[in-house]
């Protein structure tokens, strides 16, 4: 499993992520072409991976909401005022949009070609652009999620005083919280709220018309910022 196999053909109806690798050049095309069911496709053989990638939209909030509070609540506990730490937290949420702008544009949408290239785009976010009604693969696994977030831990320590360190990690894991359920409720839900159809509609447009633009999900804020805006009749236009 090391190269492409000229006119390889996925078979669905088994794992997916060692074949995916085989597309070569054609699986940019393939994984953007979406799959449009409920359905949550296997992508191991063994169960025990199988099981890391597939995750219920509320254990996001369960787990990653009370570590964001104790970070938070640390910062307080060094001496910040309320008013302060509450303000820090904030900013700390709105960083969070632009690493998730980041992400999302130069990470998830990297064009690959090669087997690991493929495959490793597949897992991280191919699979939600194939089959983007995945409930079950559409937040982020809690252990991948740890592995970020001890990273952008060791980062902050670098960026922030030893008190200012903790509120601005805790904001940003609420901050995280906040795009993940926005995305699952964009996919799942029906939103009545005028400022939620604009997201889901913006969000489904980048799904299904300008794949190449329309990376923000908790904001378009960063979208305007860098040019990556689509345009607006485009917009008007996904359902």
């Amino acid at each position: 499993m090391t190269g492409e196999m000229v006119g390889f053909t996925v078979d669905l109806s088994k794992p997916l992520v060692f074949q995916v690798g085989h597309l070569g050049e054609t699986y940019q095309e393939w994984v953007h072409t979406p799959i449009l069911t409920s359905e949550s496709p296997r992508f191991f053989e063994s169960d025990f991976l199988e099981i890391l990638t597939r995750t219920v939209w509320w254990v996001v909030p369960v787990i990653w909401v009370p570590v964001g509070l104790y970070f938070i609540t640390m910062s307080y506990t060094m001496g910040h005022s309320l008013p302060l730490v509450v303000l820090m937290a904030v900013v700390g949420a709105f960083v969070w949009t632009f690493l998730e702008y980041c992400f999302h544009r130069f990470l998830f949408h990297i064009d690959t070609e090669s087997y690991w290239g493929n495959t490793f785009h597949y897992l991280i976010h191919g699979c939600h652009h194939k089959h983007p009604m995945d409930g079950l693969r559409l937040v982020i696994p809690p252990a991948e999620a740890a592995i970020l977030a001890l990273m952008f831990w060791n980062l902050y320590g670098i960026l922030f005083t030893l008190s200012i360190r903790p509120v601005m990690f805790g904001g940003g894991l609420i901050g995280y919280v906040m795009y993940d359920m926005i995305h699952y409720y964009i996919h799942h839900g029906q939103p009545t709220k005028q400022s939620l159809k604009s997201i889901k509609k913006y969000h489904l447009n980048h799904h299904f018309r300008i794949q190449n633009k329309g990376f923000g999900i908790t904001t378009a804020l960063w979208d305007r910022v860098f040019g990556t805006l689509p345009n607006t009749k485009a917009a008007d236009k996904s359902g």
